[in-house]
């Protein structure tokens, strides 16, 4: 038995993987009792398993032969090393990343008080420890958290007495900590160890709740001595009292008017006076507000809420509380505008019927490591990893700062209208930053619409080709002010710690009161850590915003995040005439805001800031061994403005419950809205109709999956019908010609998907 346990210990030694697995066969076929995790004894190797023989000499084929066969992936030898501390100290990168998805401990401390990442001097590997620790202590935390919600006070003992407890004041998703858990699901217990342990009970969670064991305000009525409390009863006396009133000066009118009361016009005059001076204001605030949107300026997107968001808030309340009221169809009265009332309501929802489910029991890497080098739109991806949009939907994200182009469409010269379009150009892209999960393949022939009053634009698009994946689109000002239309081609690709998304195709800008027509290309997304850690975004390549009139083009470079992640998010470039000057500088973040200033002096700036760079780094003596963080996101505006620059976009800050629902914006969260009355309008092709999507959205992942899989199988099987007939595919609302700017091959808009025919439209869901 010596002798063999001698044999599986050099074998592992040596890299012997063939005599390896055959010594592991024997011991399964014959019974042997052959200690897989025995201990050298050898002067090398004292103490050594045969797993740290493997890991530390970089043979990972056994490695994973071991580990498959029960080796413990955490034990320590006599010095305390794990074999994660060997293959770090060795420098055995495919082997950490093996050891990890093992769940291999990023935190045992060996004999000299150290942890892997701490003996090891490469980079890579210190980022991929750094993941794997932040991703133990979340999974600590997340143990908390339920042992909290369930009462299960043994657990939440065993957690909080060790050596490195979780953080005792971690949150969730809804920002609730474990006290917040354990006190509204009444678990008496368990508020008590952690009020023991040092919980704090003054956070607050998202909804701004902190004294749950405390007082909470109510609105009261009190009458005749007695104190009555009721959920929003002021508000449902408000809307009790509205509809009585009506109904009764309904029936007073009929009552009085068949006596031959000469009060009948009195009556009227009285009920009418509240309903025509409100409407009269809702119609000055729709004034207001068309008037703002078309003439916003910089320093109205400097604020949080800017005197846009005021009224339109206004304007959704005052249409709330009228809606009801003009509807009813007093005598006298004109009937209310039913179109407004489609433009308010429907986009209105600020979150989802259902939050987003967490994708930490889920390894992306079983998934993708078969596919390295692959197009990932040929991989069926489980639904899991999706957001409630198709990508249809997500390529109108494009038009949430539509203002851009009606500044553009207002300024005096070509160069200020080069400043607007190139930052719109800037701000299709904002969308993307934290947007870790993957839109929903749109079927061929479907198509998605979106009217926007309040913006001044109408979309339509339409997936005219499923290999390869291309996605039409064409949008209009309400005015007759813009054209704006494009194809993309989402090439996608894994490379083994990262995904990365080349967005084929040219977009298209028209200003048809300018006589001008500005193109450019998307710049290539990347989102990080697939493997292991926290997804993170990034965009970089360079984008050409060309005006084909004056020939004046922005050139702008968007960074790659770089060795320290100094360089994240940043946008830079110039605006160039066409005998290629400079006429001005543009820079910022695609995540954040985008200034601009004289070229000059923005020259001067980088020279200045070079210059203080390189002095910083000799003065450190070069002793930069600090990674930064896996997800450098930055806090706030870290932009640093340059005297004398002009602001000319900044992002809408997204709402408070965006983490909760897959990091959407506002703008995001209302594009699948359905109201009732827009399936009679709708075609049968939009995305609002597509059951898989729709049933994520309500928080049905196993229906989502399932109708998934079956629209997937529908559209299969209805290319294979068509391959064995005469008849041939053809797109509904574009067509392939040439574009008249670039001169290239281009989807362009056949025209009719207003006119509202739509018999001919396949069944595709």
């Amino acid at each position: 038995m010596n002798t063999l346990l001698e044999q599986l210990l050099h074998y592992a030694k040596t890299g012997s993987l063939s005599l390896t697995q055959c010594l592991l066969q024997l011991r399964i076929e014959q019974d042997l009792r052959l200690n897989i995790n025995c201990r050298g004894k050898t002067k090398t190797s004292a103490g050594w398993t045969p797993l740290h023989l493997a890991c530390y000499y970089g043979h990972k084929d056994v490695v994973e032969e071991l580990l498959k066969a029960g080796a413990d992936v955490n034990l320590q030898n006599s010095m305390g090393d794990t074999p994660l501390h060997k293959a770090a100290l060795a420098g055995r990168k495919e082997v950490v990343l093996l050891l990890l998805r093992y769940d291999a401990s990023s935190t045992i401390i060996n004999g000299k008080a150290q942890i892997p990442k701490a003996v090891t001097e490469d980079d890579e590997i210190n980022t991929m420890l750094e993941a794997a620790e932040r991703r133990a202590e979340r999974r600590q935390e997340e143990k908390l958290l339920e042992a909290a919600r369930e009462g299960d006070v043994f657990t939440l003992s065993e957690l909080l007495s060790r050596k490195r407890p979780p953080d005792i004041d971690c949150r969730d998703l809804q920002g609730n900590t474990p006290l917040h858990c354990a006190a509204y699901r009444g678990q008496k217990q368990c508020v008590g160890k952690l009020l023991k342990c040092g919980a704090s009970s003054s956070m607050k969670n998202k909804s701004g709740i902190s004294r749950f064991l405390a007082w909470r305000s109510h609105w009261v009525v009190i009458q005749e001595g007695v104190l009555s409390w009721y959920p929003r009863q002021w508000l449902d006396a408000l809307e009790e009292h509205t509809a009585y009133s009506s109904c009764n000066t309904t029936q007073e009118q009929t009552t009085e008017d068949e006596e031959g009361d000469g009060c009948v016009l009195t009556q009227g005059k009285v009920s009418l006076a509240p309903l025509q001076a409100a409407e009269a204001c809702q119609q000055k605030l729709e004034t207001q507000v068309s008037i703002f949107l078309s003439m916003v300026k910089n320093e109205e997107n400097n604020s949080k809420r800017s005197p846009i968001n005021v009224l339109t808030a206004l304007t959704f309340t005052a249409s709330a509380s009228l809606s009801h009221l003009l509807s009813v169809g007093l005598c006298g009265i004109t009937p209310f505008r039913s179109d407004l009332i489609v433009c308010l309501f429907l986009f209105d929802r600020t979150s989802l019927p259902a939050p987003m489910f967490s994708r930490n029991d889920v390894s992306v890497w079983s998934i993708l490591k078969k596919c390295i080098g692959m197009e990932l739109s040929k991989i069926a991806m489980p639904v899991i990893f999706n957001e409630p949009l198709s990508f249809l939907q997500r390529l109108t994200e494009y038009m949430e700062h539509t203002y851009l182009i009606h500044q553009a469409n207002a300024a005096a010269d070509s160069m200020e209208r080069m400043k607007c379009v190139a930052a719109f150009a800037v701000s299709a892209v904002a969308s993307q930053w934290e947007r870790t999960g993957k839109p929903f393949n749109p079927l061929l022939g479907e198509t998605y619409e979106l009217i926007r009053e309040d913006l001044g634009f109408r979309w339509m698009s339409e997936q005219v080709s499923h290999h390869p994946p291309v996605s039409a689109f064409h949008a209009e000002g309400l005015q007759e002010d813009f054209l704006f239309h494009g194809s993309i081609y989402p090439k996608l690709k894994f490379w083994g710690k990262s995904v990365e998304a080349e967005p084929k195709g040219i977009i298209t800008l028209e200003l048809p009161k300018c006589n001008e027509a500005y193109t450019w290309t998307n710049p290539t997304c990347c989102v990080h850590n697939i493997i292991v850690g926290q997804l993170w975004i990034e965009q970089y390549g360079n984008v050409e915003v060309i005006n084909h009139k004056t020939g004046e083009r922005c050139s702008l470079t968007f960074k790659p995040c770089g060795m320290f992640g100094k360089e994240l998010h940043k946008v830079e470039g110039y605006i160039l005439d066409k005998s290629k000057k400079k006429l001005c500088a543009i820079y910022g973040k695609w995540t954040e805001c985008l200034y601009t200033v004289d070229a000059a002096t923005f020259d001067a700036h980088k020279k200045s800031d070079k210059k203080n760079s390189e002095e910083k780094k000799s003065n450190t003596q070069t002793s930069v061994d600090e990674e930064p963080e896996e997800m450098p996101l930055p806090d706030g505006d870290t932009v640093q403005v340059i005297p004398g620059s002009e602001l000319i976009w900044r992002i809408v800050p997204r709402p408070d419950n965006s983490a909760e629902f897959y990091a959407f914006s506002t703008f995001a969260m209302q594009l699948n809205e359905l109201e009732g009355g827009m399936k009679g309008v709708l075609p049968p092709t939009d995305c609002r109709l597509r059951p898989d999507i729709r049933a994520m959205e309500k928080g049905d992942i196993d229906l989502a999956s399932a109708e998934k899989k079956r629209v997937e199988e529908k559209q299969r099987l209805a290319r294979k019908n068509r391959s064995k007939s005469t008849e041939e595919w053809k797109t509904r609302w574009f067509h392939q010609g040439s574009n008249p700017h670039i001169k290239a091959q281009d989807w362009l808009y056949s025209n009719g998907y207003w006119e509202r025919n739509y018999s001919l439209l396949p069944d595709i869901y």
